[in-house]
């Protein structure tokens, strides 16, 4: 069973894979790094601010980078465990799939592009939701974050919906935990979430 999986998940890196054009190469790699998107979180983070006010945003920011900090250090574990070899490197595909500048040595599964995107776009949706009828429009963000990592070669289908689905978990339980914990930093009754 497990074999049929990974077959699978092979044979649809490949159909993905094969989807992208040396023409937009090189879109996909700035794509790909946490840097270039910087603007974003930039609008998000101000948005955020004005919709919960300065205390909240500041424990929200701390619970944000607390929240990365664990999604990444999980995946990490996670990689170092199974030990999957990323498409780039696997030689029973990588003669087969299209392969840019960008490599890596790591492990595979699961994607961290994926977990840490994901959690904190689902953390600030939860928030956001209330105030905008197109909020769910963050998970654009992630969605696109991490196929990058199946375009260039990085990362396996598989790897990435377990992301999404850690990165799912822990966005929920941070901002759980955050509503918890949020009369004791901010010293307020704990509003309705």
């Amino acid at each position: 069973m497990l074999e049929k999986i990974i077959t699978a998940d092979k044979e649809l890196l490949i159909f993905l894979n094969g989807l992208g054009s040396t023409t937009y190469d090189s879109l996909w790699i700035i794509i790909t790094n946490q840097l270039s998107w910087i603007p974003f979180y930039l609008v998000l983070f101000y948005v955020l601010h004005k919709k919960i006010g300065k205390k909240s945003f500041w424990l929200a920011l701390l619970f944000i980078a607390v929240l990365i900090l664990v999604s990444d250090q999980t995946c990490n574990l996670f990689k170092n465990g199974f030990q999957r070899l990323r498409p780039c490197n696997d030689e029973t595909i990588n003669h087969i799939i299209r392969l840019t500048s960008k490599r890596s040595s790591s492990f595979s599964f699961y994607s961290g592009h994926a977990a840490t995107s994901t959690a904190a776009m689902v953390f600030v949706f939860l928030f956001l939701r209330k105030y905008y009828k197109y909020a769910f429009l963050v998970f654009l963000f992630p969605l696109i974050f991490a196929y990058s990592r199946i375009y260039l070669g990085l990362h396996f289908p598989i790897d990435i919906l377990t992301g999404y689905a850690f990165g799912i978990f822990y966005g929920t339980l941070f901002y759980k935990l955050y509503w918890k914990l949020y009369p004791k930093f901010i010293k307020t009754k704990n509003p309705e979430y």
